[in-house]
């Protein structure tokens, strides 16, 4: 039996979160497509995030972060991965909601500065005190993440398809989303 994903599942949370990871993991797992937003505004703007921060700032990029979203949600059902300030904007969480399923990968402060503390492909961390920008940044988006359809709790020591798995079983809960799921890890929450 496979699982017939539906509705495209988007992947919000912090950077670090995992949405990447786990989210090609679970279209492996679904045998559907994944797609990075950030990877396509990049392949659109032929700019890294990076560049397009500091050449149009936050807002012009929020802007064409969410067009890329609803073209991106109006295609054939996949798995979703957006930055992690694209779910903050009402307008796009509205058209999350209407087009698709929202998957909060929820991680602890700790879990988050333990896999970005030495990238510095993060615009935003690039202050005088990174893990204390993230940590205000971990507050100021929560109330946002809590809107999401589904909430995923990760932990630091499961495996990435572990994680995975737990979303595939999270999302089999919801019929109107994926059906006829194959094997759901049952051992993990």
């Amino acid at each position: 039996m496979t699982a017939k994903l539906k509705k495209t599942v988007v992947m919000v949370g912090m950077m670090g979160a995992g949405k990447s990871a786990v989210g090609k993991e679970l279209a492996r797992q679904l045998n559907v497509p994944f797609i990075d937003s950030d990877a396509e505004i990049e392949t659109a703007a032929n700019a890294t995030i990076a560049e397009i921060f500091t050449r149009d700032g936050e807002a012009f990029f929020r802007e064409k972060e969410a067009q890329v979203i609803a073209r991106l949600l109006d295609g054939t059902p996949c798995i979703l991965s957006v930055g992690g300030g694209a779910f903050l904007r009402p307008k796009t969480r509205e058209i999350v909601t209407e087009r698709g399923v929202s998957v909060w990968l929820k991680a602890d402060l700790e879990t988050l500065w333990h896999r970005v503390k030495r990238k510095d492909t993060r615009p935003l961390l690039r202050t005088e005190n990174p893990r204390q920008t993230l940590a205000d940044l971990m507050a100021a988006r929560e109330p946002a993440y809590t809107q999401a359809d589904l909430i995923v709790q990760t932990a630091p020591d499961y495996a990435i398809e572990t994680t995975a798995e737990i979303v595939a079983k999270t999302l089999a809960e919801r019929p109107d989303v994926l059906s006829a799921a194959q094997k759901i890890c049952k051992d993990h929450p």
